[in-house]
């Protein structure tokens, strides 16, 4: 299969990109500078330059391929109705080059478009109100595609995609631990993370293109949740600092705003025994307290 990918060059785009070379396939990915189109060749794959909102570009790469994998995201944060204009425009064009031809279209979301405090399953209805709400409008809009003749489905990804070289949540746990002497939970830290190795979520984004059936939703989380006291054990056990919970109050000081301060100590764990039984997805990497303990979070210099 050629596929064409955006964000194939990011943090988890390249364990895709190499994942579905390796696995036989012709990749193509979207660059928008010279330092990406050198990171896709370099990983086997084409560079097609383009941006999210050259949608002329995105509609061509689309068309060339047999399906199609957007991973890309991004924008201005503080205003959420810019990243839901691009997300969505985005899908719009890449959906729009393959309606009519039952090729597969995956698109990604995360798990943090969940209602907070129980378990989600892929069949739950996403919470508009959740802290990843914004991304919901991109899941509708590739979804939709699954009417218009094309295989969509979405990908929700844990919020902590772990591995080398990680410069996410569990990145900036570390990091603000280092920087303030304290490896810190919010409340008694009882509230929990579903997480995903990084070559675990490769496969998955495979097997979604592979076999996906139209209309899935699909929960990138080999960890339901692990209770949030845990991770800050491990940082700081690694580092040799005092681990402590903290009031919402104190923790939107030492996390840096109220907004990371809800993140962190949100109860968001979910299943993905759907995802497993349809694709026959089986994660086999290390877990997030493993990978905290044995990888290069506590060795490698700050991003």
């Amino acid at each position: 299969m050629h596929v064409f990918v955006t964000g194939g060059s990011g943090l988890t785009g390249p364990a895709v990109v190499a994942g579905l070379v390796a696995a036989g396939h012709t990749v193509t990915g979207l660059a928008r500078s010279d330092a990406a189109a050198a990171r896709l060749e370099s990983l086997g794959a084409a560079a097609h330059r383009g941006s999210l909102e050259d949608h002329g570009s995105l509609r061509d790469g689309a068309a060339a391929a047999d399906g199609v994998l957007h991973m890309a995201f991004g924008g201005d944060f503080a205003d959420p109705d810019d990243l839901v204009r691009r997300d969505r425009g985005a899908i719009e064009a890449l959906g729009g080059a393959l309606a009519g031809s039952g090729k597969p279209f995956v698109s990604t979301s995360g798990t943090l478009v969940m209602a907070v405090g129980r378990e989600a399953a892929e069949t739950d209805r996403p919470d508009p109100q959740g802290i990843a709400g914004f991304r919901i409008p991109g899941e509708e809009a590739c979804l939709g595609f699954a009417e218009r003749g094309v295989r969509a489905s979405v990908v929700r990804l844990a919020p902590t995609v772990h591995g080398p070289g990680d410069y996410g949540f569990v990145g900036m746990l570390v990091a603000t631990a280092r920087r303030t002497g304290v490896s810190a939970y919010v409340g008694d830290g009882t509230n929990r993370w579903p997480a995903v190795h990084r070559l675990d979520a490769a496969d998955l984004f495979r097997l979604a293109l592979e076999k996906a059936p139209a209309g899935s939703v699909l929960h990138g989380a080999a960890e339901t949740g692990v209770p949030f006291k845990e991770i800050a054990g491990a940082i700081g056990s690694g580092l040799g600092l005092p681990t402590a919970g903290l009031s919402p109050q104190e923790a939107a000081a030492h996390f840096g705003s109220p907004f990371m301060a809800t993140v962190f100590g949100a109860d968001v764990p979910v299943s993905s025994a759907r995802t497993r039984e349809l694709l026959g997805w089986t994660p086999t990497r290390p877990g997030l307290l493993a990978d905290i303990g044995d990888g290069d979070y506590l060795t490698a210099p700050a991003a």
